[in-house]
């Protein structure tokens, strides 16, 4: 049977060159192990440092903040938009396929899956890299 989806996408920034909301459903489908409900933002630098300031506790934009409600495949995901396309630039990595592993990145957290230990994080960058090349992107943890 297959896993059902509830994703709400909310674009709040201005970036000239965003993900479709059917990107955005393929590549969480493609990660999807269970059901999950969602809502999936893209922000700002402002927005995006806010977020990282009030539930982390660092003054940065980072590239993606996963938020847990609960171990039912339910929470939220805040993409900062010019913290990707700049790692994006600096990493040589084509834009979109630097969003889709973001966004694959933060549905497996919001499965479970972290990077706390060194076997966790190997577990769930193999699983990264399986998601990405099923997708036709090249593995994410390869230096350029």
């Amino acid at each position: 049977m297959k896993n059902k989806l509830s994703l709400a996408v909310q674009y709040a920034s201005d970036a000239a060159l965003l993900p479709t909301r059917q990107q955005l459903r393929r590549w969480v489908s493609v990660a999807m192990q269970q059901d999950l409900r969602m809502t999936l933002r893209i922000v700002d630098e402002a927005e995006g440092r806010e977020l990282n300031h009030a539930y982390r506790g660092r003054d940065y934009a980072t590239n993606v903040l996963t938020f847990v409600y609960d171990d039912a495949g339910s929470g939220d995901v805040a993409i900062c938009a010019p913290v990707v396309e700049r790692e994006a630039l600096e990493q040589h990595k084509d834009l979109m396929a630097h969003y889709a592993h973001m966004v694959i990145h933060a549905v497996l957290h919001l499965q479970g899956f972290d990077h706390e230990t060194d076997e966790d994080a190997k577990r769930m960058e193999a699983l990264e890299t399986r998601l990405m090349v099923r997708l036709r992107y090249p593995d994410p943890y390869m230096e350029a």
